[in-house]
């Protein structure tokens, strides 16, 4: 029994994810990558897996899953979000074919796990607790079907993630993940479901460990902290994590930048933001949502009430940090005048990279939970919620007056006219950390150029690029890279929108 146990072969597979406001798959194409980011939820998994047991990881977005692959393996372990659900449907129908036994978790069955019957093996939570309940039972012979524990583990148990299995090059960006959890509750967010409203957090040991793993990798680029509120914890953010990061920076050549996500109260704090982009990071997702007051209270946005939100924008902006933001149309109490002061707000406020989405009920959620009741639930969502198609529920304003009202937003802010100018309006705005420039890379160049060539030459809206294009290299040329590399990054967004 031991022997057998001993000698496992285990295949990880990430099912392919559709094209969405996040994929970029035209940029990557030109920049020579396979995928945005890589599976990190998998490669913590393998991580905690027996040490003797041979691994294998197939990330569908980047390589094609083969039979060979399949009939390898003792065990297939698929790990996917909502948005992978199809995908995801046609994986376990071919491993099953092969006669191999399917282990799943991840987001998409810890909220939906109703869905996958067939599945031999569902591994729910966080992996620091469950997966190790299955391991027991099946050193012992005998794993159950379905394993889940209402707590939310403690993650400083969880390892340094298995960066031996991927080939790094094919993606835009690493990750990392220093907490889980948010201290809000918005009635449309899936977070505290999944994650928890008491943030948790890894050692400051765990995180230096964890950038050393990338660093010794080669990797010398963008790392993103997934985290679902960077800024859960102030204090624990700016008196440990962050001091640490900076002195690793610092020691190593600053080879990284980084994203991630925070909560618009970070404009309140400006020790922190400097903290922030002294470590290097440099853009922030922020979920604004909407710029109407009554729609905020209503899905218990309350952090977003009671301050002027374009000027917190612009507070980050002007400390160093690009803001990427959120915006919803759909609420109940939105009226048909919230499209026009979605895109008036969207670009005052020079936030470029903005997505902006229908109202979407995800499985599990209060707002789920409130339309059931009222029998307003139209279907299961989709996970992709920048598409009016995918709308799932009534709306109080009538479904062709959301659906033509969020089609004006897009088809206006993604307008050659409009694009160009918020990043105008942002290239006036932000102040970066002076010091070491960005490592020109091949990508870059051939982005320069694909930029010149289909922007500046084949697509409508040259004048507006050509205008942009001179007005940067000539009154901003530090922020040129940024601005040639937006302009291409808005090629996909209008693809998209």
């Amino acid at each position: 029994m031991n022997k057998i146990y001993s000698d496992k072969k285990i295949l990880l597979v990430y099912p392919r994810y559709k094209e969405t406001f996040w994929s970029f798959g035209t940029v990557l194409k030109i920049i020579g990558k396979k995928a945005a980011y890589p599976p990190l939820g998998l490669l913590t998994v393998s991580a905690m897996l027996p040490k003797k047991w041979e691994k294998k990881l197939i990330d569908m977005n980047c390589e094609i899953l083969k039979d060979e692959d399949i009939k390898w393996a003792d065990y297939i372990f698929i790990s996917a979000m909502l948005i992978q659900k199809e995908s995801t449907k046609k994986v376990i129908s071919k491993v099953q074919s092969l006669g191999k036994p399917v282990v799943a978790g991840g987001p998409l069955f810890t909220t939906g796990y109703e869905d996958f019957p067939e599945v031999d093996h569902l591994v729910l939570g966080e992996a620091e607790d469950t997966l190790q309940l299955f391991l027991d039972d099946l050193k012992k012979g005998s794993p159950k079907k379905i394993y889940f524990t209402e707590k939310f583990p403690n993650i400083t148990k969880s390892p340094v993630p298995d960066w031996s299995l991927i080939n790094a090059s094919r993606y835009n960006s690493l990750s990392i993940q220093y907490s889980r959890g948010c201290p809000f509750n918005c009635e449309f967010c899936d977070v505290v479901r999944l994650n928890g409203r008491i943030p948790r957090y890894k050692t400051t040991e765990q995180i230096i460990n964890e950038l050393e793993a990338l660093y010794n990798i080669g990797w010398q680029n963008g790392v993103f902290f997934v985290d679902d509120n960077f800024i859960g914890n102030k204090k624990n953010v700016k008196k440990e994590i962050l001091p640490a990061i900076i002195d690793w920076q610092k020691k190593k050549g600053r080879p990284f930048t980084f994203n991630t996500q925070a909560s618009i109260n970070l404009a309140d704090d400006d020790k922190l933001m400097k903290l922030m982009v002294k470590a290097g990071i440099t853009a922030v997702f922020v979920g604004i949502e909407t710029p109407d007051t009554d729609s905020l209270k209503e899905t218990g946005k309350l952090q977003n009430v009671n301050r002027d939100l374009l000027q917190s924008v612009k507070k980050i902006q002007n400390i160093g940090m690009e803001v990427q933001a959120g915006f919803i149309v759909g609420f109940d109490c939105d009226r048909l005048t919230i499209f026009q002061r979605q895109i008036d707000f969207i670009q005052k406020s020079g936030i470029v990279t903005a997505m902006v989405s229908v109202l979407t009920a995800l499985p599990k959620t209060r707002l789920y939970e409130r339309l059931v009741k009222t029998n307003r639930l139209t279907k299961e969502a989709t996970g992709n919620n920048t598409k009016s198609s995918e709308l799932n529920f009534i709306p109080k304003m009538g479904v062709e007056n959301l659906l033509n009202g969020h089609q004006k937003i897009l088809d206006a802010i993604y307008s050659p006219r409009l694009y160009y100018e918020r990043i105008k309006t942002f290239t006036k705005q932000y102040k970066p950390m002076k010091g070491k420039m960005a490592r020109l890379r091949l990508y870059h160049i051939k982005a320069f150029f694909t930029s010149i060539w289909v922007l500046g030459i084949k697509r409508r809206g040259r004048f507006y690029y050509w205008k942009l294009f001179i007005w940067s290299f000539f009154r901003h040329p530090k922020l040129f890279p940024y601005v040639i590399g937006m302009s291409v990054i808005g090629m996909h967004f209008s693809a998209v929108s």
